[in-house]
Order: structure tokens, then sequence, then C-alpha cells
């Protein structure tokens, strides 16, 4: 981050207006957290849990996301622009759908999917689908053996202005986490319901 008596620049300013204000659906839990501190001169970000309770219980846990704003007035080679928008997120699944060829696939075009109907004008989008497999051994009954789906992704934005970004993230991380389109006023079941 750049040293505590340096004002942030104007271009960074407006970027951090841009993310005011939004509205997240009611199982995204979002909170702002340290941003990173030696990639960009400039960084914001934020932290959701995709939790279908209010007090965030353990049972109704679908995943967790990170949406970060990296800034570089100078700019950076391998950003190709002065902004680099970073996303990890994780997501538990079920065994069997950790065995499907398509999946890393078909999870990276939810991502591209998102930022294209949110209108977020993006280019040098690039990132990695990983598949984590967990067996439970020995007396652990609380977990079954799962997969978790982790997302990593980072694309640098036209313009400052990051609304879009911001709501295509949130969109991504609904999808993956099972939730479906959201629908203001319409609740999903919690995925407890379904015996999870």
């Amino acid at each position: 981050m750049a040293p505590k008596e340096s004002l942030p620049p104007r271009e960074f300013v407006t970027a951090l207006e841009s993310l005011k204000g939004l509205d997240f659906r009611a199982e995204l839990h979002v909170n702002q957290i340290p941003p990173p501190t030696r990639i960009a001169p400039w960084a914001v970000a934020l932290q959701a849990e995709i939790n279908d309770s209010e007090q965030l219980d353990p049972d109704f846990y679908r995943g967790d996301a990170k949406f970060v704003v990296l800034y570089d007035p100078d700019g950076q080679l391998a950003w190709n622009g002065a902004f680099r928008i970073v996303l990890h997120s994780r997501a538990p699944m079920e065994a069997d759908m950790g065995d499907d060829p398509l999946l890393g696939e078909v999870a990276w075009s939810w991502l591209t999917d998102a930022l294209h109907q949110r209108g977020a004008d993006f280019h040098s989008l690039s990132g990695t689908v990983t598949r984590v497999f967990n067996e439970t051994f020995g007396d652990v009954t609380l977990d079954a053996t799962r997969v978790d789906l982790e997302v990593r992704a980072s694309w640098t934005p036209q313009t400052p202005y990051l609304g879009e970004h911001l709501q295509a993230w949130a969109d991504f991380i609904g999808h993956l986490c099972g939730l479906g389109p959201h629908v203001p006023g319409l609740s999903a079941l919690p995925r407890k319901a379904f015996g999870a």
C-alpha cells in the first residue's frame, strides 16, 4: 500500500466510489478485508462467505470468495493497464461432480458469462480452475468425501468504473455455490434442506 501520507490517486478514488452502494443477495455475507500490500501501491479487498444462515452457521456454508482491486498508476506490463481485478473463490461440491471432465470448463464459462451479462468491459482475462479432492478417514464423521472447486482469475478492466465487475463477481460466486440466478425478493432454499 502507498505511504499513509500519500493521497490516493483520483483514478483509484473513482474506482472505490464505483464499488459503493451495491446490494448483494442475502446469502452473500460481504465485508472489507486488508488488501495485499506488495503487488500494487494501491489496493482494496472484499471477502464473502456464501451461507444460507444470517449467523453463518457452518451447516449452511456454501463457499467463500475474494474480490481484490489492484491499482498501479504506472501500469504493469503483465496487466496491460493500471488496474487489475483478482478473484479467488472456493465451493464444496458433491464427490461425483468432481469426476465430470467438463467441470473446469463449465465453471470458467460461469465467470465469463457473468462478466459479459453485466456489461463489464475487460481484457487480459486469465486464471485456473482446480479440483481439490478431500477424503475422510477414521472417526471423522462431520464431512463426507467431497470435492472443493477453486477458481482463481484476474482481468484488466477497461475503465475505473468497477461496479459491473463487482456485480459479475457476486453473480459468479452465487452460481458457483449453487444459488442460481438472483431474483430480488425471492430466497433460495437452504442447501441443508436437500440433505447436505
